[in-house]
């Protein structure tokens, strides 16, 4: 049987569903309110950088972006608008249910929700295709798409 949902779809939900799993962790190391000191600036032992996930090419930051930059193509831009409708999507519901499900600090919901009212999604889209486009080629291929346009939408729509 074949399934008629995009390869790109199930692959934000499933980069969504690890997103919202390290929020929930670090939003509960911070609610038991035993932090960590910051430590001092010291770079990344081999193990760490090692143990971070591959990127899956077809949707990481760089393919995004070109699949957005294609402005004359209905498929990609359809593609596009899917993939950044979904990514935030995800990411609000899961703001919403972990709000509901843990007794959050004060402000703790705000300060990670996006305050997207009255903003269209032609102009999300273009505010991530410029960030992308101050980043290296090289770097967005190593980064995941749901991190970088995340990071574009809190960076214009943050409710702080």
């Amino acid at each position: 049987m074949q399934r008629n949902v995009p390869r790109y779809a199930v692959r934000a939900v499933a980069g969504l569903a690890a997103a919202a799993a390290l929020s929930l962790a670090s939003l509960a190391h911070a609610q038991t309110g035993t932090q960590k000191p910051a430590p001092a600036a010291q770079p990344l032992s081999p193990t760490l950088s090692q143990a971070a996930p591959p990127v899956d090419p077809s949707f990481s930051a760089y393919s995004l972006a070109q699949t957005c930059k294609q402005k004359n193509d209905n498929v990609a831009q359809g593609q596009c608008v899917g993939a950044i409708r979904g990514i935030i999507h995800g990411y609000q519901y899961g703001v919403l249910f972990l709000g509901q499900r843990t007794s959050l600090p004060a402000n703790e919901t705000q300060r990670v929700s996006l305050c997207l009212r009255n903003a269209p999604v032609s102009s999300i889209v273009e505010e991530f295709v410029t960030d992308a486009g101050q980043v290296n080629d090289e770097s967005l291929k190593h980064t995941p798409a749901e991190v970088a346009v995340l990071g574009s939408v809190h960076m214009h729509h943050s409710c702080n």
